[in-house]
C-alpha cells in the first residue's frame, strides 16, 4: 500500500535513534532513574519541590490567560498556593484516600486544588465542566466523593441532597451559599508551609470516568507511579526542552488535560500555558504569539476550525516560535497536515493513547518518517500488536484488536468499585485489549480503524452511546433509541440518534430540538445528537443489546452506496 511519507525532521531531538532505544530500553531502568535517591513517591513532590530543589523556583510554571484574568505563577509561588490549599483540606478533616471532586473551568484554582489534594494523599475526581446534573451526580455518587471544589454557576448542577457522602464544598467564585466555604478566603488564611502525606507508588492519584458503550461510565484508577511514564513520553514524544513554553489545549476533565496538560511538562520543569474560556480561532492564535508557545498539543478539530477561520485570521500572528505540534483524540487528516506544513513549515505528529493507558503509547516521532494516516510506532518499552479475538498476533494489513502487552507505568490499575470490569481489558493475556480496531504495515506502523465498541469520538471527546440512548428513552416521546457516530469533516464524528417514537407523537423539528436540549441539559452539550432519524425498530443482537455494527452501517450510509 502506498502511503504519503513525510521525512524525519533534522535537528537535535531528545530521541535520535528510535531503533536502538527500542532494543535497549526497559521501564525498570527509567523508574530507577526518575526516582533516583528521592524517597518521596507523591507526584506532587516531583512537580514542585523537586524542581525548586534544582534551582527552578523562580521559573514560570504557569501562564494563565482567561477572559477576565491573566496571571502567572513561578514554581515557588505555585508551591505556596498548593501548600495553603493542602492546609485547608487538613482543617476540613480530609485525608489520605478521601475522594475530592474538581468540577471547575480551566482556572488556576483547579490546578492548585489538584496538587494540594494530591499532596495530602486525597484521590482527585476530575469532572468536565460541560457535564450536566445527571453526569455529575453519577460520578459523585460512584466515587463517594467527600469534598467538591466548584463555583456558584456549576453548583446549580450538583444535586447535594442526593449525595450523602458529600460533606465539604468549596466555591472558587460566585459568593457563598449555605453549607459551602469560600475557596479564596480559606486559602488566604492558611499557612504556606505544609508537609506531604506519605504515599506508595501504587496508591490512587485520581479516578477518571471514561465513557462506556453499554454500561455506566467507568472510574479508571490511576496511581502516583504513573510519573515515570509521563516523564519519558514528554521527553521522547513531546521533545520538551528547558526553554519551551508548552500548551496542551485539552480540558483537565479528560486524561489528556491531566497527564499532558500539566503533570508531564511540570515533571520536566517546563512552563505551561493554560487558556480559559471558549474556543476562538483568533484568540488562540493571539495567545500562541503572546506567550511564544513552542510546543503545542491539540486536536484535529481545533486545527480544522483555525483553518476554517482563514489565513486572514491565523496569518496575522507571528507563530514562528512553534517548533513542534502534536495531535490527539481523533484521526489526523491530510488537509490538516498540508495546512501545518504550509503555515508553519513543520508537520503535525499524531499520538495514540487512551484514558486507560494513562500515557502516550503509539506515536509519530521527530526522528522517524511519518506515514500519513498512521498513528506511528510504539513508544520504546511498549509492545503493541494487532490480535484476533483469541489473542493471536495478526500479520501486516489484517484488521484486528489493537493490543498492548501489559505492564507500563501509567496503566490504569483498576476500575473503581468494579474490578471485574477492569479484568475484561486483560481477557486475552498478556494483552491489554484497547477496544480499538487497527492494522499494522510491514514497517511496524499502526493504522487506527475506529472503535470496536461503538464509542463516539466527537471533536476529541468520547461519548458513550449507551448514556445518550438511556437519556433519550427517558423522554416521553421516545420508545427506543440507538446512537452511532457519523463522520463529519470538522468534528471527526457527530452523534446521530435513531429513534422509535411512542404512539401519539409525530416527528418534527421542534421535537428534534426538544430532544437535543433534553440530552444537553441531562448529560452534556457534546453528547447531544446533531442528527436524528426515525425508525420502526432499533436493531438488536441475540442477547437484546443494540447492534452497534448495524447502526454504524446506517451512519456510514453503506446501503445507499
Amino acid at each position: 500500500m502506498n502511503k504519503t511519507i513525510i521525512g524525519a525532521l533534522p535537528g537535535d531531538h531528545n530521541l535520535m535513534n528510535y531503533s536502538e532505544l527500542v532494543l535497549n530500553f526497559n521501564f525498570e531502568e527509567s523508574i530507577r532513574e526518575f526516582y533516583g535517591e528521592a524517597k518521596e513517591a507523591n507526584i506532587s513532590y516531583h512537580v514542585l519541590e523537586k524542581n525548586i530543589s534544582r534551582g527552578l523556583g523562580d521559573k514560570i510554571a504557569l501562564y494563565y490567560e482567561g477572559d477576565e484574568r491573566q496571571e502567572s505563577y513561578t514554581f515557588s509561588q505555585l508551591q505556596r498556593q498548593v501548600n495553603k490549599f493542602a492546609n485547608v483540606l487538613d482543617k476540613c478533616g480530609l485525608g489520605k484516600g478521601d475522594r475530592i471532586a474538581l468540577f471547575l473551568p480551566r482556572t488556576p484554582e483547579l490546578y492548585i486544588s489538584f496538587l494540594g489534594a494530591v499532596k495530602k494523599g486525597l484521590v482527585v475526581v476530575p469532572i468536565f465542566e460541560a457535564f450536566m446534573e445527571d453526569a455529575v451526580k453519577e460520578r459523585l455518587l460512584d466515587s463517594a466523593a467527600a469534598a467538591l471544589v466548584t463555583n456558584a454557576d456549576l453548583l446549580a448542577r450538583v444535586p447535594k441532597q442526593e449525595l450523602p457522602e458529600l460533606k465539604t464544598i468549596l466555591l472558587t467564585k460566585g459568593g457563598q451559599y449555605q453549607g459551602t466555604l469560600d475557596w479564596h478566603s480559606e486559602v488566604g488564611m492558611a499557612s504556606s508551609e505544609s508537609g506531604y502525606c506519605p504515599v506508595d507508588r501504587e496508591d490512587p492519584l485520581f479516578i477518571l470516568y471514561a465513557a462506556g458503550a453499554d454500561g455506566q461510565p467507568k472510574g479508571l484508577v490511576h496511581v502516583h507511579g504513573c510519573a515515570p511514564g509521563l516523564w519519558v513520553t514528554a521527553n521522547w514524544v513531546h521533545d520538551l526542552k528547558a526553554d519551551d513554553v508548552y500548551w496542551c489545549t485539552a480540558d483537565p476533565g479528560w486524561i489528556t488535560g491531566i497527564a499532558y496538560g500539566f503533570l508531564a511538562p511540570w515533571l520536566h520543569g517546563v512552563t505551561v500555558l493554560v487558556k480559559g474560556g471558549r474556543f476562538d480561532a483568533a484568540r488562540w492564535c493571539e495567545v500562541l504569539q503572546k506567550y511564544r508557545v513552542s510546543v503545542w498539543y491539540s486536536a484535529p478539530t481545533a486545527f480544522r476550525m483555525i483553518i476554517a477561520a482563514g489565513k486572514d485570521t491565523y496569518g496575522k500572528y507571528d507563530l514562528n516560535r512553534l517548533r513542534h505540534i502534536l495531535s490527539v483524540g481523533e484521526p489526523l487528516t491530510e488537509d490538516v497536515m498540508q495546512w501545518s506544513q504550509a503555515a508553519f513549515g513543520i508537520p503535525i505528529y499524531d499520538t495514540w493513547w487512551m484514558s486507560e493507558t494513562g500515557m502516550n503509547m503509539i506515536c509519530n516521532f521527530r526522528c522517524l518518517d511519518i506515514k500519513l494516516g498512521s498513528i506511528g510506532k510504539p513508544v520504546p518499552g511498549i509492545k503493541a500488536a494487532v490480535v484476533d479475538d483469541l489473542g493471536n498476533e495478526l500479520p501486516p494489513y489484517r484488521i484486528g484488536n489493537l493490543a498492548i502487552k501489559a505492564g507500563w507505568p501509567a496503566m490504569a490499575r483498576d476500575v473503581w468499585g468494579n474490578h471485574q470490569k477492569y479484568l475484561e481489558y486483560f481477557r486475552l493475556k498478556p494483552w491489554f485489549i484497547s477496544g480499538d480496531a487497527a492494522y499494522m504495515d510491514e514497517d511496524g506502523y499502526f493504522y487506527f480503524q475506529g472503535r470496536v465498541d461503538g464509542i463516539i469520538n466527537t471533536a476529541g471527546e468520547r461519548v458513550g452511546p449507551w448514556e445518550v440512548e438511556k437519556k433519550l428513552k427517558e423522554h416521553p416521546a421516545v420508545k427506543d433509541a440507538g446512537v452511532a457516530g457519523k463522520p463529519d469533516k470538522i468534528r471527526g464524528e457527530i452523534v446521530k440518534a435513531y429513534i422509535v417514537l411512542n404512539q401519539g407523537f409525530t416527528w418534527s423539528e421542534n421535537l428534534a430540538q426538544e430532544l437535543r436540549n433534553y440530552v444537553k441539559t441531562g448529560l452534556a452539550a457534546h453528547a447531544s445528537p446533531r442528527q436524528f432519524e426515525v425508525k420502526e425498530s432499533i436493531p438488536k443482537t441475540p442477547d437484546g443489546k443494540v447492534d452497534r455494527k448495524v447502526l454504524r452501517g446506517w451512519a456510514l450510509e453503506l446501503g445507499k452506496r
